[in-house]
């Protein structure tokens, strides 16, 4: 068993209610949602923290999938101002959320938004948008922040995964500045990354798509991250309805993200794309469900079923009367229930044997 699959094994699959900018930069909203996560029974309410200024120029576009959703004529700069979070905010969502007991987990979007969520909110653990997936020193300061880290991929090829594991590598286990990308590059092959990045790095599959299309989840990329990276590997989902983020659970996500809202018919980038309350909390119940069914790697019977073995496997009897020395053709042995002697795995065993003892017609047979 790798590490990835001791992992989800040791602490099961991590539910993270991705509330992100849902709440309209509404803080009574943001309760809301951190109280929709927490009755879910999901293990993490997930928020975002940026400046709107530090994140976009004033001419950078909206995507199309947000442009359709609140309209267009505004920048994505303007559009993420409206979305911002103050830190006081930040502060006061944190505690509600140790409240409910419900872990904190924020996206930061640039160094100084990283800086509050680690030294001031005290975060344990950071998401790393897949937007951020190339932003150096963004994952280099995430690294050494101490967190644990969940790095979503979407965007992303292999090469793209790879540069973005050795820095964080690089990150954990070096305290060095980097020259140029050489100095990290291959770094998770070193044999000091692995100790490193254990149990502090999580990746993310996911396609940045909103929502995005059930034929292009293509989570059997999951599989090819876990062997890869040998790290625990969990899916971000952005399809509608819960099925495809029951599937990523059944094929071992250790992690799962699904964006929540309070009504899907919002203004907002994100709402259209989430799952209401109640659909959301049937879909922690359900991935639950999934993850017990899943059970452990081993294949052993469940204790239940070594009564059943005596009903309903087979032992070898006496196919008509046998008398004691008698040597035993095929025709005088068979196989019935129950399976409290004899298995008929030896039915070849017994055959040209002398009979042990005397045997009416369905008795069983002794060796």
């Amino acid at each position: 068993m790798n590490a990835a699959d001791q992992l989800s094994a040791a602490e099961g699959v991590f539910v993270i209610a991705e509330a992100g900018v849902n709440h309209n930069g509404d803080p009574a909203l943001a309760r809301r949602l951190i109280d929709v996560a927490a009755d879910s029974g999901a293990d993490a309410v997930k928020f975002q923290t940026f400046s709107a200024n530090t994140l976009a120029t004033s001419a950078a576009p909206m995507a199309d999938y947000q442009r359709s959703a609140i309209g267009g004529g505004k920048s994505q700069q303007e559009m993420l101002r409206a979305l911002e979070l103050a830190p006081g905010d930040h502060a006061d969502l944190k505690a509600h959320a140790e409240d409910r007991k419900i872990e904190f987990i924020s996206t930061p979007f640039d160094r100084d938004s990283l800086k509050f969520l680690v030294d001031d909110l005290k975060v344990a653990t950071l998401k790393i948008g897949s937007g951020d997936i190339t932003d150096g020193p963004l994952l280099l300061d995430s690294a050494r922040s101490g967190c644990r880290l969940i790095v979503s991929t979407g965007m992303c090829n292999l090469a793209d995964v790879e540069n973005a594991v050795d820095l964080i590598a690089f990150g954990m286990a070096s305290d060095r500045t980097p020259k140029g990308s050489g100095d990290f590059a291959g770094y998770r092959m070193q044999p000091d990354a692995a100790q490193a990045v254990a149990g502090k790095l999580t990746l993310l599959h996911c396609t940045s798509l909103y929502p995005t299309p059930v034929d292009m989840a293509n989570l059997r990329a999951m599989e090819t991250m876990r062997q890869a990276f040998g790290l625990p590997v969990g899916y971000s989902d952005h399809t509608l309805g819960g099925t495809v983020a029951l599937a990523a659970t059944a094929a071992g996500a250790a992690v799962i993200e699904k964006h929540v809202t309070l009504d899907c018919t919002m203004s907002g980038p994100d709402h259209a794309a989430s799952m209401e309350p109640a659909a959301f909390a049937a879909l922690v119940a359900d991935i639950r469900t999934v993850e017990a069914a899943l059970g452990t790697a081993s294949k052993e019977p469940v204790e239940a079923e070594y009564d059943m073995r005596c009903v309903a496997r087979k032992s070898l009897v006496a196919a008509r009367k046998v008398a004691q020395g008698m040597m035993l053709a095929a025709e005088d042995v068979s196989a019935k229930r129950p399976g409290d002697g004899i298995s008929p795995m030896a039915f070849w065993d017994i055959i040209g044997t002398p009979a042990k003892q005397g045997c009416e017609r369905d008795e069983r047979l002794s060796r």
